[in-house]
């Protein structure tokens, strides 16, 4: 993550609104976000955001924007090659977790496509599935425009007042302090998606008994 983080830093204006914006729209169009999600690019362009490097309003538009079309693009892919298009190795060894957003796309049809949005497996694929099951675009873009707008803006913000906040520490306290407290925010962040992983994966052993 330092190295993205980084490399985010060292690019221009210009150039950071399309890296975060090719992230963004990729993870939802080629899978990508099983590697880096896209909202650890919303996030980080929204801290850069915060600390005066990118501006915020711009950032979320270009945020929702990619989200959108990249879900767009997800669901056309799904709907020109078919069911075939999930015999791709990284959903071959998540089999069951497809079978699981398969599940929930027929229960809740154009809905599940918003609340995907919101958990970072089914963003990536909960596209490409409505394509596979030939929903009617009309419906997946209303409920792709809703979730785009509230996660973009949302995690575009989340960023840039964790940024500020960092900037107002750094000022007050120093540096050094300022770097203990956020590793204490990532660890903790961190350990509780762990935890949050841990509850899940025994609750899907407990109902696979």
């Amino acid at each position: 993550m330092d190295s993205i983080i980084n490399w985010l830093w060292g690019l221009s204006g210009t150039v950071l609104y399309a890296v975060v914006a090719a992230l963004v729209f990729a993870e939802d169009a080629l899978f990508v976000g099983f590697v880096v999600p896209g909202e650890t690019a919303a996030v980080l362009g929204g801290v850069l955001a915060g600390q005066g490097r990118l501006s915020v309003y711009w950032l979320g538009l270009v945020v929702t924007l990619a989200a959108i079309a990249g879900d767009s693009a997800g669901y056309f892919i799904g709907r020109r090659l078919g069911p075939g298009v999930l015999d791709v190795r990284v959903l071959r060894r998540r089999r069951d977790r497809v079978e699981r957003a398969q599940a929930l796309i027929r229960r809740w049809g154009p809905q599940a496509v918003f609340f995907a949005r919101f958990a970072a497996f089914l963003r990536a694929l909960m596209p490409t599935l409505a394509g596979v099951s030939r929903m009617s675009y009309r419906r997946f873009f209303l409920f792709n425009v809703l979730g785009g707008v509230l996660w973009g803006v949302g995690y575009t913000l989340l960023g840039f007042f964790a940024g500020a906040a960092y900037e107002q520490v750094q000022s007050a306290v120093g540096g050094v302090v300022a770097a203990v407290l956020a590793a204490v925010v990532v660890t903790a962040l961190v350990l509780w998606r762990v935890r949050r992983h841990r509850r899940g994966s025994c609750e899907h052993g407990k109902s696979g008994h």
